[in-house]
C-alpha cells in the first residue's frame, strides 16, 4: 500500500513538473515570437532608412556629376580663353595631372565604391514543413498546439528577416 501511494505521489509530481515545463515552454515561445516581431519591425525600419539614404546618395551623385560637367565646361572655357589671350597659363592642366585630382575623381573608373560578395540562399522552411511540426508532442493539449503555431510564425518571420537582409545586401 505504501509503495502504491509513493508511486502515485511520484506520478503526480512528474505530471505537475511536466505541466510546469509545458507552461514555461509556452511562455518561452510567446516571448520568442514577440522578440522576433520586434526584430521584423526593426528590419522594416532599416529597409526604409536604407531606401531613403539610397535616394539621398543618388541625388548627391547627380549633383556631383553636374559639378563635374560644370568643371569641364569651365576648364574648356579657360583653355579657350588661354588660346585667345596667349598670356595666361591654364591651371587646369596642372590640376588634372595632380595626385589630389586623381584621388578625388579617380581615373574614369566605373563609380563602384565597393563590391559585396554574393549571398548564398538556402531555404530550410520547406524542410521544416515536411517534417510535420516543430515540437514532439507529449501531452497533445492546447499548449503544445500554441507552441507549434508560435514556432511556425517565428520560422516564417525569421525567413522574411533573412530575405530582408539579402535585399539590404543588394
Amino acid at each position: 500500500m505504501a509503495d502504491e501511494t509513493d508511486m502515485r505521489s511520484e506520478l503526480e509530481n512528474m505530471q505537475q513538473r511536466a505541466g510546469q515545463v509545458a507552461d514555461e515552454s509556452l511562455e518561452s515561445t510567446r516571448r520568442m515570437l514577440q522578440m522576433v516581431e520586434e526584430s521584423k519591425d526593426a528590419g522594416i525600419r532599416t529597409l526604409v532608412m536604407l531606401d531613403e539614404q539610397g535616394e539621398q546618395l543618388e541625388r548627391i551623385e547627380e549633383g556631383m556629376e553636374q559639378i563635374n560637367k560644370d568643371m569641364k565646361e569651365a576648364e574648356k572655357n579657360l583653355t579657350d580663353l588661354g588660346k585667345f589671350c596667349g598670356l595666361c597659363s591654364c591651371p587646369c592642366n596642372k590640376l588634372k595631372s595632380s595626385d589630389a585630382y586623381k584621388k578625388a575623381w579617380g581615373n574614369n573608373q566605373d563609380g563602384v565604391v565597393a563590391s559585396q560578395p554574393a549571398a548564398r540562399v538556402m531555404d530550410e522552411r520547406e524542410q521544416m514543413a515536411i517534417s510535420g511540426g516543430f515540437i514532439r508532442r507529449v501531452t497533445n493539449d492546447a499548449r503544445e498546439n500554441e507552441m507549434d503555431e508560435n514556432l511556425e510564425q517565428v520560422s516564417g518571420i525569421i525567413g522574411n528577416l533573412r530575405h530582408m537582409a539579402l535585399d539590404m545586401g543588394n
